[in-house]
């Protein structure tokens, strides 16, 4: 078997993030480790919404979820050919989208598509949180303006061994569109015990 082949079997985020990929917490590795197969992880969440028309037309057309507090979240992972499927579910709205690696002046970054639009970002480990950093976007493969690109502070965190995401969509055009925030792990272990606002508040 070749290195390349290595590469390739594994997991998406472990190819972008290439050697560090060691050193990032193992609540955040072990959401990430597939590169075949299917996973679940459920836990809770705090959603917010913009309140400009802009950002709830945006958030309607995306499919984001409503505001709420202590949300029930449950995430289903298909990994296949390089490719990850996200199905996330808040309460009863469901927002699914698609990854795969690509690459921009030499930059492994995550290609991540909503529908019709595709967000390139950048992994970037730091102590104990990945963050997602925008590079780029576009509509039916037509580039955008960075300027003008849908962004925030998102990252994903390890709290005391328990895996932690923090997602914000704004833009310069209507503010906040969403945020929501909570965290998450393996389907079949409780989640009811860490289900309190305490747990979602981030520090």
């Amino acid at each position: 078997m070749t290195m390349e082949d290595m590469v390739q079997k594994q997991s998406l985020y472990r190819q972008i993030v290439g050697r560090q990929w060691n050193h990032l917490p193992a609540s955040i590795r072990a959401l990430h480790h597939l590169s075949e197969g299917h996973a679940t992880f459920r836990g809770r969440a705090v959603i917010e919404r913009g309140s400009s028309i802009g950002a709830r037309l945006v958030a309607s057309m995306l499919g984001f979820p409503g505001a709420g507090a202590d949300v029930p979240v449950e995430i289903h992972f298909a990994c296949s050919n390089g490719r990850e499927v996200w199905t996330r579910r808040f309460g009863g709205k469901v927002l699914r989208s698609s990854q795969r690696k690509a690459e921009r002046q030499n930059e492994p970054l995550l290609a991540e598509d909503f529908g019709p639009f595709r967000v390139l970002c950048a992994l970037e480990p730091a102590e104990n949180r990945l963050h997602l950093s925008v590079r780029a976007w576009s509509f039916l493969g037509l580039p955008l303006p960075l300027l003008l690109a849908p962004g925030g502070r998102t990252f994903e965190e390890d709290r005391d061994g328990l895996f932690h995401f923090h997602v914000e969509v704004a833009s310069p055009l209507t503010g906040l569109i969403v945020r929501y925030r909570g965290w998450l792990r393996p389907a079949g272990e409780p989640t009811a015990d860490l289900g309190g606002r305490k747990a979602l508040v981030d520090e």
